[in-house]
């Protein structure tokens, strides 16, 4: 099958989900009295959500078995933390896009015909334009959010570090989209560069939930400071360190492993009403997945 078309919808399969949450996250986080803040952020979120349902139409035996046993699209948790995300927050969330994703079958239980496949490629092609579109629209919108924070005229739940993290991820999203669209190798860039991007996401994963933590939960918040800690070494060691690319790899990978089970934990006791804090269910999900994400990545590498 066509690496264009696999690449793409598992890009979507992954980051259209990301985006969605990015939005609802940004939609809970203003005040009541931030109507228009609110209503933009949950066009955002009911688009990306669209985007995440067309591509799930799509990709029933046409994506890898990796990304899909990785956890990376949905985990035990998802649906448990987005039914009670819509109850604690109001905003609505189809988690029947969910239940599909955690039903598709991989590559090979398939055979599309040469007719097929040339559909199947144009609503590809579709939907990785409308993800551009959507994209640059919600960089811009996120962009405008962190002006105004930084300028004190709006109020928002969501640190600006956040902020900023989340218009990062964006930014990667659409460079993915741009590469294929440009029928490039997507390879993620070089493995350094890829390491780095991701540290620095599981550092500041490591940063808000600290901050997000009950201050009584002392343990925990130990925990995440150990992890902020752990990441931003790995950030200098590859800036001043001569080491082999795959040793910083394996480092990197045991050291992913260990943060992804911690997260594991801190979303079922969270789900679980175990973990004091101001977490939303799903972000603690959502910043799990990302984990299981990086752990793909770092294994396909070695």
């Amino acid at each position: 099958m066509n690496n264009y078309i696999v690449l793409s919808l598992e890009t979507h399969l992954f980051f259209a989900r990301i985006m969605k949450e990015h939005s609802l996250f940004l939609e809970a986080g203003f005040p009541c009295a931030e109507k228009q803040w609110i209503e933009q952020a949950d066009w955002f979120r009911v688009q990306f959500e669209a985007l995440l349902r067309d591509t799930v139409e799509l990709s029933d035996g046409r994506v890898g078995r990796e990304i899909l046993q990785s956890e990376e699209v949905v985990t035990e948790f998802t649906i448990p933390a987005e039914n009670r995300t819509e109850k604690l927050s109001g905003v609505e969330i189809d988690s029947s896009i969910s239940t599909r994703q955690h039903n598709l079958h991989p590559r090979g239980n398939r055979q599309d015909t040469r007719n097929d496949n040339r559909e199947i490629t144009m609503a590809v092609n579709s939907l990785n334009q409308r993800a551009l579109e959507l994209l640059e629209g919600l960089i811009c919108f996120k962009e405008n959010i962190l002006e105004c924070v930084q300028k004190g005229t709006l109020f928002t739940a969501n640190y600006p570090l956040l902020i900023e993290h989340i218009i990062r991820e964006a930014k990667l999203y659409r460079d993915t989209v741009r590469q294929l669209q440009r029928n490039e190798d997507i390879t993620y860039g070089n493995l350094r560069k890829t390491e780095d991007f991701w540290n620095q996401i599981m550092m500041e994963h490591a940063l808000f939930i600290r901050g997000l933590l009950d201050p009584t939960e002392c343990e925990l918040i130990s925990t995440a400071d150990q992890f902020a800690m752990e990441y931003q070494e790995l950030l200098q060691k590859a800036c001043h360190q001569n080491n082999r690319v795959n040793q910083m790899t394996e480092s990197t990978l045991e050291k992913t492993m260990r943060y992804r089970d911690f997260k594991a934990a801190g979303t079922e006791g969270i789900l679980n009403c175990k973990v004091d804090s101001i977490i939303l269910p799903l972000l603690a999900d959502h910043v799990l997945r990302e984990a299981n994400h990086y752990i793909r990545l770092l294994e396909a590498e070695e």
